[in-house]
C-alpha cells in the first residue's frame, strides 16, 4: 500500500514537471501567450509634428525611432466632432467603436453606466487582459468603471492660463513664458502633467511585469494641446529664427465665421486677430517645444518595457485624437477640415510588424481599437464601424476598406469628403464650396471649385458625399443644399 501511494505521488509530480515545461515552452514560443498592448495617446499633434515624418525642424527622436521601428501610417484621419472640443468626440469614436454621430448617442449613455460592457477595455477583458489608464480622459464614462487600474484621470484640457491667449501681441510681449509654474495649467500641482502619466505608466509596467496575463495600457498625453508649456531647456531648443512660418500662413481665414471657427472660439482666441507671422512662430515654437518634452516622456515609457522584458512580446500604438492649425490657412486650433487638423500620425510596433514601412493607404485613426481586438483575438462586434488595420502593416493587404474619408465640425457648420485624392469642403450655412486636388497641391492652397471644368467632379463628390452622411446617420440635410448649390 505505502508503495503504491509513493508511486502515485512520483507520478504525479512527473505529471506536474512535465506540464511546468510544456507551459514554460509555449510561453517561450508565443502560442499561449497574448500580446500586450500599449496605446500612446496624444492631444492636439498634427501629422507634421513628427521629425522623421517630414518636419526637420521638430526634435523628435523617440517618435522618429518608432517610424524606424515599425510601420507607419501617413494618411490617418479623424471624423471630426459635434462641438469644438474635437477631442471629446474622437475619443468618444475610440472608446466606443462607432462613427462620429453614434458615438456622440452611445456616449450620452456611459454617465447612466449604460453600454459599458461594449467599450473598448471591457472588450480587451473578456479575453484576459489587465487593462490599465493613466491620463486625459475626457468621456463621459467613469474611468475606473471601465478600466481594472487606474492612474492619474485628467481632465479635457489643463487648468485654463488666461494670461496664455491674444498672444504674443508684439516682440515686448514677453508676461508669459512656458516655464513659469505660477500661471498654473500643465504645471499646477506641481509636477508637469507629461511627467505624472509618465510615471504611472512606468509604476504600472513594473506591476504588469510580475504578472502572468497580458496587458492593454491607455496612456493619454494632454500634450501638446495649449497652454503650450514646458521646462526652458525645450523652448531653448528652439531659436525663434529656426522656427518658420507654414506656407499657407494668411492673416485671417475668410470663411472663419460662416464656417464655425470664428473670433468667439476659444482655440482661435489663443493668437491676436489679425495673425502676424510672429505671433504664429512664437505660438509653433512653443508647439515644438512641449512636442519634444512628450517625446522624452514616451522615451522613459519605452525604456521601461525594455527593462522589464516586456518589449518583444508587446505591440505599440501611436496616434493622436486629431491634428492642429497652428498659423496654417489663418487658424490656430482644430476646428476645420484641412488636413493639417484632421491628420494625425500613426506608428505601429510589434512582434511582427515590418519595420520602417509607410503606408498611405488611407484610414481613420480609431481604426487602432478594431486592430487591438483583432491582436486580443476578441471577435468584433457588429456595432463596431471601424476597422482592423494589421493586414495593411503587415503587407498582406493593399487596399483601404474605406471608399472615402468623412469629415464633420458640428450639426450644421462643415462637411467634407476626402477621395482619389480629391477633397470638397462644403460650409452649409454659406453653401460655400471648396475643392482641392491633393495630388497636386498637398497644401491645399489652390481652390478650383470655381473653375468651371471641375464642377462634374463637385457634383460626383457632393453626391458621395450624401451617400456617406446617410451611412454615419449624419442629421443634416444635404440634399437640399445640393440643390441649391449645384
Amino acid at each position: 500500500m505505502k508503495n503504491l501511494k509513493r508511486l502515485t505521488i512520483l507520478v504525479f509530480f512527473i505529471f506536474l514537471g512535465c506540464k511546468d515545461q510544456a507551459q514554460k515552452e509555449t510561453v517561450e514560443i508565443g502560442i499561449s501567450k497574448k500580446p500586450n498592448i500599449i496605446f500612446l495617446f496624444s492631444d492636439d499633434q498634427s501629422f507634421k509634428a513628427v521629425h522623421a515624418l517630414g518636419n526637420k525642424e521638430i526634435i523628435t527622436p523617440t517618435m522618429d525611432k518608432l517610424v524606424a521601428d515599425g510601420t507607419t501610417f501617413t494618411h490617418s484621419y479623424n471624423m471630426g466632432g459635434w462641438n469644438g472640443a474635437i477631442c471629446l468626440a474622437s475619443r468618444a469614436m475610440m472608446i466606443s467603436g462607432r462613427s462620429v454621430w453614434r458615438a456622440e448617442q452611445v456616449s450620452g449613455n456611459y454617465s447612466k453606466n449604460q453600454d459599458l460592457d461594449k467599450t473598448w477595455p471591457r472588450l480587451m477583458q473578456t479575453q484576459g487582459y489587465e487593462t490599465y489608464m493613466t491620463g486625459k480622459w475626457h468621456v463621459q464614462a467613469k474611468a475606473d468603471s471601465i478600466f481594472n487600474h487606474v492612474g492619474h484621470v485628467l481632465r479635457g484640457m489643463p487648468y485654463d492660463t488666461p494670461e496664455g491667449y491674444n498672444r504674443p501681441q508684439n516682440v515686448n510681449d514677453t508676461l508669459w513664458k512656458p516655464w513659469k509654474k505660477e500661471f498654473g495649467g500643465y504645471w499646477k500641482g506641481g509636477k508637469h502633467w507629461s511627467e505624472l502619466v509618465k510615471e504611472d505608466a512606468v509604476s504600472f509596467i513594473d506591476h504588469a511585469a510580475k504578472k502572468d496575463n497580458p496587458f492593454f495600457m491607455y496612456i493619454a498625453f494632454n500634450a501638446p494641446h495649449d497652454p503650450r508649456q514646458s521646462p526652458k531647456k525645450y523652448v531653448d531648443m528652439y531659436p525663434l529664427d529656426s522656427v518658420s512660418v507654414p506656407e499657407s500662413y494668411m492673416p485671417l481665414y475668410p470663411y472663419a465665421e460662416t464656417m464655425g471657427a470664428g473670433k468667439s472660439l476659444r482655440d482661435e482666441k489663443l493668437a491676436p486677430f489679425p495673425r502676424t507671422e510672429y505671433s504664429v512662430k512664437v505660438n509653433r515654437q512653443e508647439y515644438y517645444a512641449i512636442t519634444t518634452h512628450l517625446d522624452d516622456q514616451i522615451n522613459d515609457i519605452l525604456e521601461a518595457l525594455e527593462g522589464k522584458g516586456l518589449r518583444e512580446n508587446t505591440y505599440i500604438f501611436f496616434t493622436s485624437d486629431h491634428g492642429l492649425a497652428i498659423g496654417e490657412h489663418g487658424l490656430m486650433g482644430k476646428q476645420n477640415m484641412y488636413d493639417h487638423s484632421m491628420r494625425v500620425p500613426l506608428m505601429v510596433v510589434g512582434p511582427d510588424i515590418p519595420k520602417g514601412k509607410k503606408v498611405n493607404t488611407d484610414i481613420y485613426l480609431q481604426d487602432v481599437m478594431a486592430t487591438t481586438l483583432d491582436l486580443a483575438g476578441v471577435e468584433k462586434p457588429e456595432y463596431i464601424e471601424f476597422s482592423s488595420f494589421i493586414n495593411l502593416a503587415k503587407g498582406t493587404q493593399s487596399q483601404s476598406r474605406y471608399n472615402s474619408i468623412y469629415g464633420v465640425y458640428e450639426k450644421g457648420s462643415q462637411r467634407m469628403i476626402r477621395k482619389n485624392n480629391y477633397k470638397l469642403i462644403l460650409y452649409p450655412k454659406s453653401k460655400q464650396v471648396l475643392l482641392y486636388n491633393l495630388g497636386k497641391d498637398p497644401l491645399e492652397l489652390k481652390d478650383l471649385a470655381s473653375d468651371p471644368e471641375n464642377s462634374a467632379k463637385i457634383k460626383s463628390l457632393f453626391k458621395d458625399l450624401i451617400q456617406l452622411q446617410k451611412e454615419k446617420g449624419d442629421p443634416l440635410d444635404l440634399e437640399s443644399i445640393y440643390e441649391n448649390v449645384i
